[in-house]
């Protein structure tokens, strides 16, 4: 059996079925923090394949407004998000500095593990943080601007918040194709589904 974890880091043990706390929850992970609508968010690195800088992207119809379209990345089609329609705001501005973060998913299709690429619209990179375990907070109950479920953590960095998105639920494959089908059938009228008024 090999031990991934690093030297001198406890590895945690199960006990009688209890699991005791292990110090490497609590090993710096690295985080690509970026500026979207006046605030730093941060996603965890190791989803990150590339950066860079925002061009040609194909609009598709009858799509949801945070569905920018798709860009040609060496071949392959790739979705691009605008994070800040699909936090429930208005469509980022696209400046000089405005650039697509492409981040590696993995989907389950027909009952196997299928790679995507999906490209996300960003104001600019900042740089890469490695940000402790100990120095995330859980994710605020409420006063967020965006959804609770898509805010893993809050980083401590410099005496500020980074907000640490939860990159599967910001980029739910599933959860975006269902809004897609919404805003491709018009809900229908109360008239058409026999509710009365």
């Amino acid at each position: 059996m090999t031990n991934l974890a690093p030297k001198g880091a406890e590895t945690s043990l199960a006990v009688g079925g209890a699991k005791l706390p292990a110090a490497v929850d609590a090993a710096p992970a690295q985080y690509l923090t970026f500026q979207l609508g006046g605030e730093v968010f941060a996603l965890g690195i190791l989803n990150v394949k590339e950066i860079i800088e925002y061009g040609t992207i194909t609009e598709i119809p009858m799509m949801p407004s945070f569905i920018r379209g798709v860009i040609n990345l060496r071949g392959a089609v790739v979705p691009v998000i605008d994070l800040m329609a699909r936090f429930g705001g208005a469509p980022a501005n696209i400046g000089r500095r405005t650039c697509i973060v492409i981040i590696e998913m993995m989907q389950t299709v027909e009952g196997s593990e299928v790679r995507q690429d999906i490209g996300v619209v960003v104001d600019c990179v900042n740089e890469v943080l490695e940000i402790p375990g100990a120095e995330i907070e859980p994710p605020p109950a409420f006063g967020a601007k965006i959804r609770a479920d898509f805010i893993a953590g809050m980083g401590k960095v410099a005496g500020k918040f980074v907000i640490i998105l939860n990159t599967d639920r910001v980029l739910s494959v599933e959860e975006m194709t269902a809004l897609t089908q919404l805003s491709a059938h018009p809900t229908n009228t109360p008239e058409e589904t026999g509710a009365v008024r």
